[in-house]
This record gives C-alpha cells, sequence and structure tokens, in this order.
C-alpha cells in the first residue's frame, strides 16, 4: 500500500505536467507518460518483465481520457474531416489492435528500444520544425486504409495517440492544417480506444500483473494521471499566447533525445 500511495502521488505530479505540456505545444502524453511509467513502476515492486507492456497499456488508457475532450471540442468546432474518419478508422482500429498483439509477442527487453527509435525520430522532427506539406490527390479506400493500419501500429507501440503521425500524413495530401489537426485529435481518440483494448485482452488472466490492473492497465497510475491532466490542460492552452511555444518545443524535443537515446542503449 505505500509503495502504491507512492505511484499515485507521483503519478499526479506527472498528470499536471503532461496536461500542461499537452495544452501549450500541442503533443501527445504518452511521449512523457511512457518513459515515466518505465522508471517510477519497477520502484513499486512490479516485474521487470511486464514493465513496458503496463507502461504502454496505461499510456493509451490515459491518452483516451485526455484527448476524449480535446476531439469532441474539436468536432464541435467542425475542425474534423468526418469522411477522412471513416476512411482512416478501419485501418487504425487493425492496427491499434495489432500493436498490442505485436508488443505481447516481442521480447521484453526489445520493446524499450522500440519505443525509442519512435520517440528518437519524433524529437527530430520537433527539434528542426519539419513540415510537411503538399498538395497530392487523396489515395483510394484500400491504400489510405493501409496507411492507416501502419500509423495505428506505430503509435499503439509507442503508447501515444498518433497526432504527431497523422497530421503530416494529412497535410501531404493537401488537408487544411486546422482539420488536420482536429481530425488527427479524433483519429488518436480511436487508435488509443484500440490499443488499450487490445493490451487489455492480451493481459487478462495474467496472475503475474499487480492489483488493481485491467488487463496490462495499472489503475492506481491511471487515475493519478488523468485527474491532473484534464484539469491542466485548459491552463497550457491558456499559456500559448504568452510564453515562446517554438523554443519550449525545441527544448522537449532535446529531452526526448535524452529519454529516447537511454532507453535505445
Amino acid at each position: 500500500m505505500p509503495d502504491m500511495l507512492w505511484l499515485l502521488l507521483m503519478c499526479l505530479g506527472l498528470g499536471a505536467v503532461v496536461g500542461l505540456l499537452a495544452g501549450l505545444l500541442g503533443i501527445g502524453g504518452g511521449l512523457l507518460i511512457v518513459p515515466a511509467l518505465v522508471w517510477m513502476l519497477p520502484q513499486t515492486g512490479i516485474e521487470p518483465g511486464l514493465v513496458m507492456h503496463i507502461a504502454l497499456a496505461t499510456s493509451l488508457a490515459c491518452i483516451v481520457l485526455t484527448s476524449g475532450s480535446s476531439a469532441r471540442s474539436h468536432l464541435r468546432l467542425g475542425n474534423v474531416d468526418v469522411s477522412l474518419v471513416r476512411l482512416l478508422a478501419p485501418g487504425m482500429v487493425l492496427g491499434g489492435i495489432a500493436g498490442s498483439a505485436v508488443a505481447e509477442w516481442v521480447p521484453a527487453d526489445w520493446l524499450p528500444r522500440i519505443f525509442a527509435g519512435i520517440v528518437l525520430l519524433l524529437a527530430l522532427q520537433m527539434l528542426l520544425s519539419l513540415k510537411v506539406t503538399g498538395r497530392h490527390p487523396i489515395p483510394g479506400r484500400v491504400a489510405i486504409a493501409g496507411s492507416g493500419s501502419v500509423i495505428g501500429l506505430v503509435a499503439s507501440l509507442a503508447g501515444i495517440g498518433g497526432g504527431s503521425l497523422i497530421v503530416p500524413y494529412l497535410s501531404w495530401y493537401g488537408v487544411e492544417m486546422r482539420r488536420s489537426i482536429g481530425t488527427a485529435a479524433f483519429c488518436g481518440s480511436i487508435i488509443a480506444i484500440a490499443g488499450m483494448a487490445g493490451f487489455i485482452v492480451a493481459g487478462s488472466g495474467d496472475d503475474s500483473l499487480p492489483p488493481y490492473s485491467l488487463g496490462y492497465v495499472y489503475l492506481p497510475a491511471l487515475i493519478g494521471v488523468a485527474c491532473t491532466s484534464v484539469l491542466t490542460t485548459r491552463y497550457g492552452a491558456r499559456m500559448v499566447s504568452h510564453l515562446p511555444t517554438p523554443t519550449l518545443k525545441k527544448i522537449f524535443a532535446i529531452f526526448l533525445l535524452f529519454v529516447g537515446g537511454k532507453m535505445l542503449f
């Protein structure tokens, strides 16, 4: 119980930081939640072989709660291209579920390296401020569903919503940035739900999981992060006009390079 209480308090602090950064920088919380949980969970006695699975699953569960409100707001504002969601969603659901299955199959010591590789690529994109723009025609239903599957798979394996992958993809096909961001937020929620469901099913019946687990989702960590991140996201959004967001984004990208490099090696 003392270990669980310590974890809950730490996750409350983590959630506050995640919410601020999500509102301020427009990033997915998984980039911060996963490495933080990978550090915290072993200190509560959780077996090393389970840590990465629990971190990924719990991160996706947090994203379901925190990004769901963002997706709803974008939908109300008309920023979501429903036709694109319909094309992308089936592939993203399959990819999200497949990501949890792959994570179950991949050796436990390789999961941190896969996560690190994805984080390093996203950090470089953020650091260099790489922007993808184009006027290419949107591909057919099969091709876009296949792209959605790849995005869902990568996002689920990294425990993120996938917005950092979806926005450049849609921008490449000339989708307006406002609608790209809104559609990405909505699709990210779908990926997180599918990935979380896959991790819950994959972890069901595993007697080695700690108490208060729903599959691989660790409820004390989920509650701690979600309670504060939902509250602080709005404050991060309000701070955008008062702080040098591009500079902060580059600083955060450097931090991610350090985290990714540490997990890789």
